[in-house]
């Protein structure tokens, strides 16, 4: 306001934005906030000292990754050799072309041998004409769990109940057979592997632990001493011993323990300890939830007159999973990844196929093995991080409190 003419001046508009100073946006602002904000403590001799070997380390690390990541990029990509049009096998990966002519040497990953390994990879030793089974059963698989992730979809609970009670029947029947009357013939476990017997061993364990788990956490809690006890003794007993240790059991001292002329498929003994071995760990997460539970959820049960089970079903255990799912799924993933170990017990699951595929001398080079590893690691990676972000959206439609 001006004193001699008395007029004031209003802005009847916001004054426009101002662009954020150049070090505060952009690749440039996030690196002054995150590293050369980290040298501007002077406050003592030391702090700066201490600043300075953070922000030299931080810079160390970042150039680190960037190398390992740009390496793995070029063999696996820009090196790789992808084709291998006229059959040369090994010869394309071990050769390279400089001046339009072939000298000794090697790319990158050789593609051309999980493209000629694929189907071994998948279905280890599975007869080639009966195949169209196996792809029924995971077709199966694929547009069940596909179902059951979508909210909206019809029926959707009358699909779980399938999924749980029909499909590993029709799956075994599909994958194992009937016989040659009934049109299809019997194909040996020992001729299973791959991918196949990666998901049958860990679906298997997945699905039937979850329901273990849920019994034994409730019996280690129970008021009763001898169904606590019991439950007690089992899940330390299963949590004490590897699982390695586990799987040699039941493939070589379990038959001893079996009626003369008793015998039970390997496949079955390995189903039976990864599954028991899952359990224990699962009860574990599961107690954890119901630990967590007010101890008026409970009395709030015994109010309404509901029993106990009837509590549990419908007041206790739903919290108590919700609660817990980052646990559950941590559990899968483990037991996931640990269905390699079956390979020591000679089921050829994917990593047992893979180490089989590199023993080919057809395809021997310098970067046979990294190759299938790597798509073996992919592999794992990509199952894996469904797994956890499948987990991470149920967690977020379960969190009603926070709504």
């Amino acid at each position: 306001m001006n004193k001699d003419t008395d007029i004031v001046f209003v802005r009847d508009q916001d004054a426009p934005l101002l662009p954020p100073p150049l070090m505060e946006q952009g690749l440039l602002g996030w690196f002054n906030q995150n590293i050369l904000s980290t040298v501007n403590d002077f406050s003592s001799p030391g702090a700066a000292f201490r600043s300075v070997i953070m922000a030299v380390a931080t810079l160390a690390i970042l150039y680190y990754s960037v190398a390992v990541i740009w390496a793995l990029v070029d063999f696996t990509v820009i090196e790789a050799v992808w084709s291998d049009p006229d059959g040369l096998k090994r010869t394309i990966c071990t050769t390279e072309v400089a001046g339009g002519l072939r000298h000794d040497g090697w790319h990158g990953a050789c593609w051309p041998l999980v493209a000629a390994k694929i189907k071994f990879l998948t279905y280890g030793a599975y007869p080639s004409e009966e195949l169209w089974r196996v792809n029924i059963a995971g077709l199966l698989l694929i547009v069940g769990l596909v179902s059951l992730m979508f909210d909206r979809m019809p029926y959707r609970m009358l699909i779980g109940v399938l999924m749980l009670t029909v499909y590993p029947v029709l799956a075994f029947i599909l994958l194992r057979g009937l016989g040659e009357g009934i049109g299809l013939p019997v194909v040996d476990t020992r001729d299973w592997g791959g991918v196949m017997v990666t998901l049958v061993v860990a679906l298997t364990g997945i699905i039937a632990s979850l329901p273990l788990g849920i019994i034994l956490a409730l019996g280690r809690q129970s008021e009763k001493p001898v169904i606590r006890m019991l439950s007690t003794l089992f899940i330390e007993f299963w949590r004490g011993i590897p699982l390695i240790t586990v799987l040699f059991m039941a493939s070589v001292a379990l038959p001893l323990f079996l009626p003369k002329g008793v015998t039970i498929d390997n496949l079955l003994r390995a189903l039976i300890g990864v599954t028991l071995f899952a359990s224990a760990y699962m009860a574990e997460v599961i107690r954890g939830g119901l630990q967590a539970i007010d101890k008026g959820q409970y009395e709030a049960g015994k109010a309404l007159g509901l029993s106990y089970w009837k509590t549990m079903r419908l007041i206790i255990l739903p919290q108590a999973l919700t609660y817990v799912i980052p646990g559950i799924v941590n559990t899968f993933i483990g037991l996931f990844k640990d269905t390699t170990l079956v390979a020591i017990i000679g089921l050829f699951d994917l990593l047992g196929a893979a180490q089989s595929a590199i023993n080919d001398a057809a395809w021997s080079s310098p970067v046979q093995a990294i190759t299938l590893y790597l798509f073996v690691a992919g592999f794992y990676f990509v199952c894996c991080l469904g797994m956890s972000r499948y987990s991470m959206r149920l967690e977020r439609k379960l969190a009603k409190k926070d709504r």
